[in-house]
């Protein structure tokens, strides 16, 4: 029996956790199945009945060795996969677009860092893919690299197909939904991660975790229980039953909504680009050869189109699709792009500078106290915080880097341009935590 149906025949009374005690007066959403551990629900940490059913479709799914369920998101996931192939002070490959949570993990186990540079588009301002060739040469350059991590795809829809000979971990956050229809693969490494609820069906927080590497099963199931909590959703795990479920028995609806995006790109637009990506379900529209800018171009969606976008940068914004997106839908989003785009007018396109990235080795270090410095005095000086656009949470300025008139540059540009940047203090855009001075 489903977990979804089990919870649907819930028939006794509660004495039991949560508080709320499925009491329907206090309208909280979800609250009729949201319980704990009780007889025959089974239990995460060590799943033998319906949960463990969950964990086998999803194994089913991506055709790992094992799939562990996170409630606690991908950044958990990344956390455990981390800390499963690395000890202290160890070195580690990291690719520059990785998300927070890697950084976060490389901070904990005081990890010395060798980034790796995907490419760049200078004329919108993105990461594109990582090469094979820039992967064997930083693992030959680093032979005591104990991994490597790697952003496939990424927040755009780029993917890497990269191999090595460490343990690769790839955060797949956002290709939940890839090996389905006719959308490319599902990325291969030894562990991959991808959230379960950016492009399928599954409540937000939910997540996989698929490992391919037969012996790090182990090591990332303790860690899986170390970081994940011992409360978990019931709501939550619902979810990612339901979803597990429609993914095995409705392979055409993918292909269908492959279809539909297909569709969606011939839009006529003579000044508004739909970039091409490897995923087309990540709808990227630039605004570089146009005379509005990103922010612009989300506030007409938004205001007369009632159209949210997942996110805005300088030239571009980010539409995030799924299989949820119904045909009416994104022949809407086509109909409102084609329309904008006849009051466009065409200009010269700038190049955008990428980001600045460390050449050496580093160790993230964050110190109990620090200066708060004014922003434009802040070049040279050692940053105490991480300073990153959100979303998708990739540090612009990591902790212990020293801060580079680039990286401020890019920081003034972004905010001016409606960009939200943030940091660890909140004290951006007028000022950077900074290392005290000795």
């Amino acid at each position: 029996m489903r977990l979804e149906d089990k919870l649907k025949g819930l028939d006794t009374y509660p004495f039991h956790m949560p508080g709320h005690k499925r009491n329907k007066r206090f309208g909280i959403t979800g609250s009729e199945i949201d319980i704990t551990e009780i007889d025959g629900f089974d239990n995460l940490h060590c799943p033998k009945g319906v949960i463990a059913d969950i964990e086998n479709d999803l194994k089913k799914i991506y055709k790992s060795k094992k799939s562990l369920i996170s409630v606690n998101g991908s950044s958990m996931g990344i956390m455990s996969a981390i800390f499963a192939v690395c000890n202290r002070k160890d070195k580690i490959i990291v690719a520059r677009n990785c998300h927070k949570s890697v950084f976060n993990a490389c901070m904990l186990l005081e990890l010395k860092i060798i980034y790796i540079e995907p490419d760049y588009d200078s004329t919108n301002g993105y990461y594109l893919r990582l090469s094979q060739e820039a992967a064997d040469r930083t693992v030959r350059e680093n032979p005591d690299a104990k991994a490597m991590i790697i952003t496939s795809p990424t927040y755009e829809g780029f993917i890497s197909e990269i191999e090595c000979d460490i343990p690769l971990i790839i955060d797949a956050a956002h290709g939940a939904h890839l090996g389905q229809g006719y959308f490319p693969k599902y990325p291969k490494g030894d562990i991959v991660i991808s959230s379960l609820h950016k492009t399928l069906l599954s409540l937000t927080q939910t997540a996989v975790i698929n490992i391919y590497s037969e012996r790090l099963i182990e090591r990332v199931k303790r860690f899986n229980d170390i970081f994940q909590t011992t409360s978990p959703s019931y709501v939550l795990m619902n979810s990612i039953s339901i979803c597990a479920d429609y993914v095995l028995k409705n392979r055409r609806d993918f292909c269908a909504f492959y279809e539909n995006l297909c569709d969606l790109r011939l839009a006529d637009t003579n000044n508004l680009r739909i970039m091409y990506t490897d995923d087309i379900s990540k709808i990227i529209v630039s605004t570089a050869g146009t005379d509005i800018s990103g922010n612009d171009l989300a506030g007409i969606l938004r205001d007369k189109y009632k159209i949210e976008v997942e996110a805005y940068y300088k030239t571009y914004v980010l539409l995030m699709t799924s299989v949820a997106d119904e045909k009416e839908k994104l022949e809407y989003l086509k109909k409102a792009l084609e329309e904008i785009d006849e009051g466009l007018i065409c200009k010269y396109e700038k190049l955008i500078k990428k980001p600045p990235c460390p050449d050496k080795a580093m160790q993230i270090k964050i110190d109990d106290e620090g200066d708060e410095t004014e922003i434009e005095e802040s070049v040279g000086k050692v940053s105490n915080e991480f300073v990153y656009a959100y979303p998708p949470d990739i540090p612009i300025i990591v902790p212990n880097e020293i801060i580079s008139r680039e990286a401020i540059e890019y920081i003034k540009e972004s905010v001016k341009n409606g960009v939200n940047i943030i940091s660890d203090s909140s004290l951006i855009p007028n000022k950077i935590l900074t290392k005290k001075a000795n």
